[in-house]
Formats: C-alpha cells, structure tokens, sequence
C-alpha cells in the first residue's frame, strides 16, 4: 500500500499557454466537464480561448484568471476520476492558485470561485492602468541581500520596491513602481544577482501598490459563500493552515498586497510529514520551485500524475 502523504499544488498565473486543457479534455470525462461549466457560468467560450488561443487574449488578466482555475480543477477532476489522488494532508495555491485550491478543498464552489477569480482580475487590471507597475524575479542572489537592496533603493526613492513572492532558495520576485522597479533591477545586479527577469505582467503584485485593488475585493470576498474547507489549506500570506471561512476571507483580501511565502509554506508541509507533491494545473512551475526547496520529496505533475499508480 502507498503511504505517501500528499499535498496537491496549483499554479497561478503565468502558467497559462495556448493548448492548455485541451489533451486532458481528450482523455477524461471530467476534465470535459469542468470547462463545459466555465462556459456557460463566464457566457464565452473560456474552452476554445484556452484550446486554440489567441495568445494575446490569454494573457489578458481577467481572461488568464478564470483560464488557469478552471485548467486546475479539470486537472483536479481528472486526477479524481483516475484515482490517482492519494491520502490527501494539505492543499495549497501559489497566489491566483488558492482558489483553486479552495474549490479542492470545498470551501468554495466551482462557479463561486470563477466569478471572484474573474473580479480579481479585473481589479487587478485597472490597478495597473492607474498606477503601472511591474515585477522582476531574481536569480541567485540570497533572500537578505535582495531585500537590503530593495530597501536601499526606498530610502533614496521615496517609493516602493520589495519582495512580492518568496518562490525558492535563489528566486524571490520583486515588485514596484515602474521607474523604483528599474532602480531595483539595477541595485539588485550590483548585488550580486546571477540573472533578473522582467515578467510580462503591468501591475506590482503582491506588494503595498495592490492595496486600494486589495481593499475592492475584499469588499467582493464579503459576499462570497466560503465554507469551513475538508482539507486544509496552507495560506500564502501566512504559510500556515487556514480552516475558519472568515479567516480565509481575510486571507484572499490580503493576499494581493502582501507577499507570497511559497517556500515556507511548502517547508511546513514537509515539516508536517508530506512526502509527494502533485502540481494540478498547467505546466510545471510548482514542481521547479520544489526541486530547489527539497529535492528529498516526490514531485509529480498532472501528466506525471495522471500515468502514476497511487
């Protein structure tokens, strides 16, 4: 008998890719279903922009939202129907991914989870039409220098830089104002940084720049039925265990200003005894950052998964 304690992972946004969905729809009744639902609950074909793109129209926020939910529980579903879920401890979501996680869970419903993923999005999108920003991931560079050399480049702008996103030993993600982003680019190179990305997004996610977007959806979050979970969910805000709806409430509203503690939490759920993680969802970002944050632990993605005899 398998005795792998198992954490399902699901992946935020910048997984997504044209084609994505589709094979797993080929293969699993499921799978199918859960994209049939998107259509109909969004009014538009999410299916076909997912399937055959166009790519340009993928990208945009408040289509790439409810695109990788939904990509993430057909991949749920489709691990369920196959009987290749396992003794499942924890689930937890890397940022855009905590709805889906929470629709694993069962706080949330399917629907519930699109329409809030949809309005997130969007709030995130004129947050960045007011104020553009961006975000840049650093490479081998330590945590502690990135974050002095965030705070140098504060002191002498008198605006914002900082870590938004703790991925992995040797990758956090910066985030900023466009002109302080650059600044921060620069003085993180000078500190040492092996390589730093520009990623393609125009908002400072995750960061203080979030918080009047924040404070808008945490107004939606009000009115959203969230139930006490089944399984725990590993917050990002907090890299501990969220069971009380009214928590995970908060949690969701926080989590756009605040940082994403991504390799805390995967630490405390090896801490906790999990030994196999499986990425639900599009590509295999989370199954990357695993490897550089404990290779000792079993890294399965939904294909990976799907091929896997639990």
């Amino acid at each position: 008998m398998d005795q792998h304690v198992v954490t399902f992972q699901f992946p935020g946004q910048g997984s997504q890719r044209v084609g994505m969905g589709k094979d797993l729809c080929a293969r699993s009744p499921a799978a199918a279903a859960v994209f049939a639902r998107a259509d109909e609950a969004l009014g538009f074909p999410l299916s076909q922009l997912c399937f055959e793109g166009p790519a340009e129209a993928l990208r945009d926020t408040t289509n790439t939202q409810p695109a990788v939910l939904t990509t993430s529980v057909a991949a749920l579903r489709a691990l369920e129907e196959w009987e290749r879920v396992g003794r499942l401890a924890f689930v937890a979501g890397h940022s855009l991914g905590e709805f889906s996680a929470l629709v694993a869970a069962g706080a949330l419903d399917f629907e519930e989870a699109l329409f809030l993923v949809q309005e997130r999005g969007r709030l995130m999108k004129e947050a960045g039409e007011r104020s553009p920003g961006g975000m840049a991931a650093v490479i081998g560079l330590e945590t502690a220098r990135v974050e002095e050399a965030c705070a140098r480049v504060r002191e002498t702008n008198g605006s914002y830089v900082g870590v938004s996103c703790y991925n992995c030993p040797g990758q956090v993600v910066i985030a900023g104002d466009e002109e302080t982003l650059q600044a921060g680019i620069q003085a993180v190179k000078a500190a040492g940084a092996r390589r730093v990305v520009r990623l393609a997004i125009s908002i400072a996610g995750h960061s203080p720049l979030m918080a009047e977007a924040a404070a808008a959806f945490g107004r939606v979050l009000e009115k959203a039925t969230i139930r006490r979970p089944e399984i725990p969910i590993v917050a990002n805000a907090t890299a501990r265990p969220l069971t009380d709806p009214d928590q995970i409430r908060e949690a969701l509203g926080r989590q756009l200003s605040l940082p994403v503690h991504w390799a805390g939490s995967v630490r405390w759920m090896i801490r906790q005894g999990v030994t196999r993680f499986v990425e639900a969802g599009p590509g295999d970002v989370l199954t990357g950052l695993l490897r550089c944050i404990d290779r000792r632990v079993e890294r399965l993605t939904t294909a990976q998964g799907l091929a896997y005899r639990f």
